[in-house]
C-alpha cells in the first residue's frame, strides 16, 4: 500500500483524498487543533483577566492598561491578513507551527516586561501571531471532514476557547496572588513544547484533495497575493458583505457585553455577587448555544443560524426593558449568550464560500470586522452620555439585526440546502 502523504511530483495533482485518511488520524488532528485553540484562548484572555495584576505591577493608569487590548487587537488584525495569506501560499500546517511557536514565545516574553512601552510591544506581537490561528485552523479542519459535521466541529472548537477562559479564571485564585507572570509562563511553555507535533498529527493539505472535492479539481495553489482574489468581480460583493457583517457583530458585542457589568452596577444597582452570577449564566449559555447552533447549521443550513442574531437582538431589548430586580433580566442575558452563539458556524461557512486554495485567507475576513469594533466604545460612550447607557446598549440590537439580514442575503453552502 502506498503512503497517501508521500511528497508528490512537481506540478502533479494530489495523490490522495481526505476521505482516504483514516478517521482516527483526522480526529487526532482535530484534537491537536483544539489544544492549539485552548492555549490561543488562554493567551488572548490574559489581556483582560490579568489586567489588574499587570496594571498594579507596572504602575499603569487605567487608560494605559486598557490600551493593551487595543495593541493586541491591532496586531491580530494585521496577523490575520498576513499570516492567512502565507498559509494559503506556503501550507497551513507549516504556518500552524510558526504561529504556535510565535504566540508561545510572545506570551512568555510578557513575563519579562517592565514598563508600559514594553507591554504594548509585547501585546502587539502576541496579537500578530494570534491573528493567524483562526483562519489557519479553519482552513485545516474544513478540508479534513465532511460538510455535514463541520458545524458540530466548530461548536467543539468554540467551546475549547471558552473553556480556556474558565480555566484561566480559576487559575488566578491558585497562582496569580503569588505571581501573575506564572500564568504567562504556563500558557506559553506548554504549546511551545507541543507545536512540533503538528508535523506528525496534522496532514499536509497540499498533498491531498479536500473532503468532498471532485477528482478533477486542481491542487489548492493560491496566487502570490491571495487577498486580491477575494476582490475578484465574482467574489467582491460577497467579501464586502461578509466584512460588514462581521464588523456589525463585533460592534454589537462591544455595545452590549462591553457595558453589561457597568449597566448592572450603575443602572440596576446590583451587588457584585449578583452581577457575577448573571455574567456566569450568560457565559454558560453561550457554550450551550454553540453546540445547539452547530447542530442546527449542519441540519438546516448555514443561513438558518441568522435566526439566532434576530432572537439575540430581542434578548438585548428585553434586557434593558424589563423592570429592575426582575429575575427575567438574568434569563434575557442567558438568552443573549445562547442566541448570539449561532455565529459558531461562521468559520466553516466562510471556508465553504470560497475556493479551497483561499480558505485561510477568506477566514481572515472575520477579523477585518475588528476595524469597526475599534470605534464601538467611543460611539456607545457618546450615546450613553447624550441619552442613557440603556440606549447605547440597544445599538447592539440594531447591529445584530442588520447583520442577520446580510447573513440571510448571502449564499447557502450546505449541499442539501443550497440555493442558486
Amino acid at each position: 500500500m502506498t503512503d497517501p502523504f508521500r511528497q508528490p511530483a512537481a506540478d502533479s495533482a494530489p495523490i490522495a483524498r481526505a476521505e482516504d485518511i483514516p478517521l482516527s488520524r483526522r480526529v487526532a488532528a482535530f484534537a491537536f487543533l483544539m489544544v492549539t485553540d485552548f492555549f490561543y484562548g488562554w493567551s488572548w484572555n490574559t489581556v483582560d483577566v490579568l489586567r489588574p495584576f499587570i496594571k498594579e505591577s507596572l504602575g499603569l493608569t487605567l487608560t494605559q492598561a486598557g490600551s493593551m487590548y487595543s495593541a493586541q487587537s491591532a496586531g491580530m488584525l494585521i496577523g490575520a491578513v498576513v499570516l492567512s495569506q502565507l498559509a494559503d501560499r506556503f501550507g497551513r500546517r507549516r504556518m500552524l507551527f510558526i504561529v504556535m511557536a510565535g504566540y508561545s514565545l510572545a506570551l512568555l516574553a510578557g513575563s519579562a516586561v517592565e514598563n508600559y512601552a514594553q507591554v504594548l510591544a509585547q501585546r502587539f506581537v502576541l496579537g500578530l501571531f494570534l491573528g493567524g490561528i483562526f483562519p489557519i485552523v479553519v482552513g485545516i479542519y474544513v478540508g479534513l471532514f465532511a460538510q455535514a459535521v463541520r458545524g458540530k466541529l466548530a461548536s467543539l472548537y468554540n467551546g475549547t476557547f471558552n473553556a480556556s477562559a474558565v480555566v484561566l479564571g480559576l487559575a488566578i485564585g491558585v497562582v496569580a496572588n503569588h505571581d501573575w507572570r506564572l500564568l504567562l509562563v504556563i500558557g506559553g511553555s506548554i504549546p511551545l513544547s507541543l507545536c512540533a507535533l503538528c508535523f506528525w498529527l496534522v496532514p499536509d493539505e497540499r498533498k491531498f484533495r479536500a473532503f468532498g472535492a471532485v477528482d478533477d479539481e486542481p491542487p489548492p495553489k493560491a496566487t502570490k497575493l491571495p487577498i486580491m482574489e477575494l476582490f475578484h468581480p465574482h467574489l467582491r460583493r460577497k467579501t464586502l458583505l461578509l466584512a460588514i457583517m462581521f464588523g456589525l457583530n463585533f460592534f454589537g458585542s462591544q455595545a452590549f457585553v462591553g457595558w453589561v457589568t457597568t449597566y448592572l452596577r450603575e443602572v440596576r444597582t446590583l451587588d457584585d455577587v449578583t452581577i457575577g452570577s448573571m455574567v456566569a449564566w450568560q457565559f454558560t449559555a453561550s457554550i450551550a448555544g454553540g453546540f445547539f447552533w452547530g447542530w442546527c447549521a449542519d441540519r438546516f443550513g448555514r443561513r438558518f443560524n441568522a435566526l439566532g442574531f434576530l432572537l439575540g437582538s430581542a434578548c438585548v431589548v428585553a434586557y434593558v426593558a424589563l423592570p429592575a430586580g426582575s429575575s427575567l433580566v438574568m434569563l434575557a442575558g442567558a438568552g443573549y449568550g445562547f442566541m448570539i452563539a449561532s455565529s459558531v458556524v461562521w468559520g466553516p461557512w466562510i471556508a465553504e464560500l470560497y475556493p479551497p486554495r483561499l480558505r485561510s485567507t477568506a477566514a481572515s475576513i472575520f477579523n477585518w470586522g475588528r476595524i469597526i469594533s475599534f470605534f464601538a466604545p467611543l460611539i456607545t460612550a457618546a450615546v450613553a452620555e447624550r441619552f442613557s447607557l440603556a440606549t447605547a446598549m440597544l445599538l447592539a440590537a440594531a447591529a445584530f439585526s442588520i447583520a442577520a439580514i446580510i447573513w440571510w442575503s448571502l449564499p447557502e453552502t450546505l449541499a442539501h440546502r443550497r440555493t442558486t
